[in-house]
């Protein structure tokens, strides 16, 4: 549903019949759908893990979580910067390689106030690629050699949406499922720390952006100049998703209750990325397009091989 909601988006934006709308009366809701649901999901995000499922996993299965997801997210990074690739989508492709997708891509640029079109892109470029996974991962499990095991931890160590790797891991039983979705859920609880990383460096950049500014103008300009917004170390919906971690701990939530929250939580990833697909605008991703895809492809084989390296290497 996901994909879908951010296919649906694209074309709303280059359709004659929507356009129009799109880009005039229906920006600012749109706009608001992309940035404020976006936070309610990545909250109800939270519920799907506990800090149960995080221990049984094993202190061996954690490290090679954190080193899968380190790698990925300086590697994509690096490589983004090299390419030149504009404003930060180096960063929000990292992130969405590296913790789930579009929703980390949707947490992490609130606290960078990233360009919505550098958000859109990254969007579809992960969300396309996660999409491919969940065709191409099964075609290598036994070539790989790979048991039910092993292959639904690397699934879950090298996918980036929750619902992709349910997607890619289902395939080879309920055992395979099983293990990719603990694995998965140990990379969506890093985007916490992940966020508040972010915009710790947003305000140390933003300090000295302030310094130099003040030192060029002279000292009664720096005292009379604006003073620059800062994020939060640790932004609203991330304590709230934090809030959510612990609430599923507890195991006092029903099933009837979870169930609802997964569904509402659905709707309003759908309604984020319909209102962040809607921002794509092809004739630029075109222009940019090339090293945008090699960015993805280059990102998609260091995850998958960091992530199979660490699951032989655990397991």
């Amino acid at each position: 549903m996901l994909t879908v909601a951010v296919v649906l988006g694209i074309l709303a934006a280059h359709l004659p019949g929507t356009r129009g709308v799109v880009r005039g009366g229906g920006r600012a809701g749109l706009s608001f759908a992309g940035k404020r649901l976006m936070r309610l999901g990545v909250v109800l995000l939270g519920l799907k893990l506990s800090l149960d499922d995080v221990l049984g996993l094993g202190w061996a299965s954690v490290a090679m979580v954190c080193g899968v997801v380190a790698a990925t997210f300086f590697g994509t990074w690096w490589l983004g910067r090299r390419m030149g690739l504009r404003g930060d989508q180096p960063l929000l492709v990292a992130t969405g390689y590296a913790i789930c997708g579009a929703s980390a891509i949707g947490a992490v640029s609130e606290v960078s106030d990233s360009d919505e079109r550098d958000v859109a892109t990254s969007v579809a470029l992960v969300t396309l690629c996660g999409t491919l996974a969940i065709a191409v991962l099964p075609l290598l499990q036994h070539p790989l050699g790979l048991s039910d095991a092993r292959f639904g931890r690397w699934v879950g160590a090298s996918v980036h949406d929750v619902g992709q790797v349910v997607a890619a891991a289902q395939t080879a039983g309920p055992s395979a499922l099983g293990e990719a979705v603990l694995v998965k859920l140990m990379r969506v609880a890093l985007l916490a720390p992940l966020v508040a990383a972010v915009a710790i460096s947003v305000r140390a950049r933003r300090a000295r952006g302030t310094e130099q500014a003040q030192l060029g103008l002279g000292e009664e300009a720096g005292r009379t100049a604006p003073t620059t917004r800062r994020p939060p170390l640790v932004p609203l919906f991330v304590l709230g998703f934090l809030a959510m971690v612990a609430v599923r701990s507890t195991g006092r939530l029903p099933s009837a209750a979870l169930d609802t929250a997964a569904t509402a939580q659905e709707l309003l990833l759908a309604a984020a990325l319909f209102g962040l697909g809607s921002a794509v605008h092809l004739p630029s991703l075109a222009r940019t397009g090339g090293r945008v895809a090699a960015l993805g492809l280059c990102a998609w084989v260091v995850v998958a091989g960091v992530g199979y390296g660490g699951v032989l290497l655990t397991t």
